[in-house]
């Protein structure tokens, strides 16, 4: 993570998703370098010449999509690119978050920095003043066909350049001519190429690739967490968490949650309570923690090695490299990011899955000392089992989400883009999927924090206890039928906010207790 004192050089430093976020967030600021504004200004001069010159280029003196061999004259370059704005503004239905739009100004900033997109410097700064101010515009969330690039969420992105469309200010949302009025703003005038090169990439899929990261990472860590205080409600065995059998099978992820869960039941005396017990082996929701989590983790670390590579990115088109070379490739195409977001969407879904399995099993009344439905006088009370029900219907939900949306192509462009990646649709699917698993999560925290209750008084590792004692503090244990509608509002909100993670990372500071990866490292580092 870049230090919140250091400004990020938009062009020229390696961004990250953390880093993305950190600008998003305000905790770095970043600026356009010198060098920068040079590339960016030897860039414009060459499609400037490319304009006197007469030659054609696509987009810069010929029209767009099926209209490539239609001529433009020099006189109307500029107006084509006020133009194509206006006719790809055609999003439809609610917005997305606007921090996925800041995302999204964020990513456009860096990518065309680079200085291969003709783009002027006055229109680069006005960008920046956006997301310096927070003044953020309205991009509807579909539309997108992933290719050639997010055209009509990047079209709504940028109407404000041109006065046009609407903007986000201080929780109100504003016709961008109303609010330039009240601050003395007027809009720019677009030179050539420049609004292609504002819509042509892949920035609305990489935002949400951003986002569904730092989700997807908060729920893996988490749902390591609360897998292993259902151990210990339950009273499963460590072994399955033993190194010596996870090198056998050198999944990264896997060893990772094995390391995991096994740290977190060290010194554990409810383990040492039942270390001789009987049971042969626990069903497969906690002995295959490793393999599920760690196949969902693998998907993870998988779309974020592929996320590095597209931040860094140039996605436009034509890439203007010399005046006499400029070429029409597809860097727009969203397929390399939309194949890992399905992948991730399956991941998350499968983390949803287990976890759910995990809640019933709590309710059987199978392990010795807890329950059935994890209440003591059932009959009159019902217990968790209406919980289970919740998770069940939104594992389902997840389930029929699950479809790739990059198995799909529809041709657009009167066929001259016959073959498109529907990445927005995975990226917004994923993202979804993971707000459903954030809830599932929650209620197998409600249900691992019940079963550890009958536990007592033996104790759980310093950890563990620590998350049990925090749990209890927001969550009371239930004796009998309550509203739980509140108690499951209360476990999401945990979940969203990390709260498990931050416990545990307050925890070992406090107690000096040594993570080969701290928690707070791993979205970066991991």
């Amino acid at each position: 993570m870049v230090s919140k004192s250091k400004k990020f050089l938009f062009g020229q430093e390696h961004l990250t998703a953390g880093i993305a976020l950190a600008l998003v967030r305000g905790e770095i600021t970043g600026e356009i370098p010198e060098e920068s504004r040079t590339k960016l200004r030897a860039s414009q001069k060459m499609v400037h010449v490319i304009v006197e010159q007469g030659h054609p280029v696509y987009g810069i003196n010929t029209g767009f999509g099926p209209l490539c061999t239609t001529s433009i004259s020099k006189e109307e370059t500029k107006i084509l690119q006020s133009n194509i704005l206006k006719s790809h503004a055609v999003g439809v239905g609610p917005a997305i978050d606007t921090e996925i739009a800041k995302l999204m100004l964020v990513l456009k900033l860096h990518s065309l920095a680079k200085g291969y997109s003709g783009i002027a410097e006055t229109t680069m700064d006005r960008i920046l003043w956006h997301l310096e101010n927070d003044v953020i515009p309205m991009v509807p969330s579909q539309g997108s066909v992933g290719a050639s690039g997010d055209l009509a969420p990047l079209a709504h992105l940028f109407l404000p350049l041109i006065g046009l469309g609407k903007v986000a200010h201080k929780e109100e949302v504003l016709d961008t001519s109303t609010f330039f009025k009240k601050e003395g703003l007027k809009a720019l005038e677009l030179g050539p190429k420049e609004g292609l090169a504002l819509i042509n990439g892949t920035q609305f899929i990489a935002a949400h690739a951003v986002a569904v990261i730092e989700k997807m990472q908060a729920c893996l860590a988490q749902a390591d967490i609360i897998g292993a205080m259902m151990i210990e409600g339950l009273q499963g065995s460590i072994k399955p968490f033993y190194n010596e059998l996870h090198v056998l099978r050198p999944f990264k992820g896997n060893i990772h949650v094995a390391k995991r869960v096994k740290r977190l039941l060290k010194g554990s005396e409810i383990m040492e309570a039942h270390i001789d017990c009987e049971r042969v082996q626990d069903p497969y929701s906690l002995r295959c923690i490793p393999q599920v989590h760690g196949a969902s983790r693998n998907a993870w670390l998988h779309l974020k090695e592929l996320l590095e590579t597209e931040l860094n990115a140039v996605t436009d088109n034509p890439v203007i490299f010399e005046e006499d070379l400029t070429i029409s490739g597809g860097n727009f195409h969203g397929q390399p990011l939309a194949m890992a977001l399905d992948y991730v969407c399956l991941a998350s879904s499968e983390l949803g899955n287990i976890s759910d399995r995990r809640i019933y099993l709590a309710l059987e009344g199978n392990s010795p000392g807890v329950p059935k439905l994890l209440m003591e006088d059932t009959g009159i009370n019902s217990g968790y089992m209406i919980l289970q029900y919740t998770a069940a219907a939104l594992a389902s939900e997840n389930k029929g989400l699950c479809f790739p949306a990059s198995a799909d192509s529809i041709p657009t462009s009167l066929g001259q883009e016959d073959h498109v990646s529907m990445g927005s649709i995975s990226g917004r699917k994923a993202l979804q999927v993971i707000e459903n698993v954030e809830k599932i999560l929650a209620i197998e925290l409600l249900t691992a924090a019940q079963a550890f209750e009958f536990r007592k008084p033996l104790k759980s590792g310093i950890l563990l206890d620590e998350i049990h004692k925090e749990v209890r503090k927001v969550v009371a244990f239930a004796e009998e039928d309550r509203v739980f509608a509140k108690d499951i509002e209360i476990g999401i909100e945990l979940i969203r906010s990390k709260f498990l993670i931050s416990i545990i990372e307050e925890t070992r500071k406090k107690k000096n207790i040594s993570l080969e990866t701290p928690y707070s490292e791993e979205f970066e580092k991991y």
